[in-house]
């Protein structure tokens, strides 16, 4: 049976020669269109219908495109996050998702730690002053005398405290599930309220996913509750920190600064009010960049693709 897939995935999209021997064997008939960065809903009706499977990335699949898509069988996720899709209506229609749980857990706490050593040691302005000729010692700190509260202590936030704690950080954790005692009391993490967290933090790092309970959720009384020294990390989604309350906390003093890899809106528009911060680190969704990650996610979304396609053959 032949089948059609849609590879709207921007990280796959640039290395499907590698792949395509593995379509080919199996009758897939590859339909690839323009993606900058995503999806949105209008641009998939365009393009789901007769549609069997797709290979996506964080592309809005609404209840209007999944009722669209009669012939879909299969969404496989390329990553790990599956918040861009209606996952009731997926079920309600018997199409499959599927992802890569943990796939980048390990490039994403070393892109946090990154961000908390280039505010902690002033790095990326301490270089710029050299490059503007001025000889200026910032105030610097070590990560011993920080504390990191971790908002998601689930891959990602358990790697992390890993490492921040291999470098000498006292950290706090935050979640609304339990988290396993024997791993809390190795690394001596402490369990606290969102508020004891954010109030006691030097980091705040969040890596929770994005559903009812963390869309926004940190806003204008988070911010208000944070140190003035304290630095916010954002490498989950970008609806998890509501973006006029951080423009408001920043323009008012009451944050020392943020680092953002996710927004809410991607790409960042051009016009947005965090371009004008000095004390804001930005990055284009990167945090996942690992050369040996990237290449298990791209052959586990595939395998994924194909064995619900196949199982939905046989069930037919």
């Amino acid at each position: 049976m032949k089948w059609k897939v849609l590879v709207s995935a921007p990280y796959m999209q640039p290395v499907l020669d590698r792949f395509r021997h593995i379509f080919k064997e199996n009758d897939i008939e590859l339909v690839v269109p323009p993606v900058n960065e995503r999806l949105s809903e209008n641009e998939l009706l365009k393009w789901i219908e007769n549609i069997d499977g797709v290979i996506c990335g964080d592309d809005h699949f609404t209840e209007q495109v999944l009722r669209t898509a009669h012939s879909l069988k299969v969404i496989s996720k390329w990553g790990t996050g599956i918040d861009s899709i209606d996952q009731s209506v997926a079920a309600q229609l018997g199409i499959e998702i599927k992802n890569t749980p943990n796939a980048f857990s390990g490039p994403v706490a070393d892109t946090v730690l990154g961000y908390i050593l280039c505010f902690a040691r002033q790095l990326p302005w301490s270089d710029q002053d050299i490059r503007e000729g001025k000889w200026k010692k910032r105030p610097c700190i070590s990560l011993s005398e920080c504390t990191l509260g971790v908002i998601g202590m689930g891959n990602v936030g358990k790697n992390l405290v890993r490492k921040a704690h291999a470098l000498g950080m006292h950290v706090l954790g935050n979640d609304l599930i339990e988290i396993d005692g024997e791993f809390l009391e190795e690394l001596g993490v402490e369990m606290v309220s969102q508020t004891g967290l954010l109030e006691k933090s030097d980091f705040v790092s969040l890596n929770c996913d994005l559903n009812p309970t963390s869309f926004h959720l940190i806003g204008d009384r988070a911010f208000e509750i944070m140190k003035p020294t304290a630095c916010i990390i954002n490498t989950s989604r970008g609806s998890v920190i509501n973006e006029p309350a951080l423009v408001r906390a920043l323009s008012a003093g009451n944050i020392a600064g943020a680092a953002l890899d996710v927004f809410e809106e991607e790409p960042l528009p051009s016009d947005s009010p965090l371009h004008g911060f000095d004390n804001v680190l930005l990055a284009p969704h990167l945090a996942n960049g690992s050369p040996a990650a990237w290449k298990h996610v791209h052959e586990n979304t595939i395998q994924n693709l194909l064995e619900c396609l196949k199982a939905s053959e046989t069930v037919g």
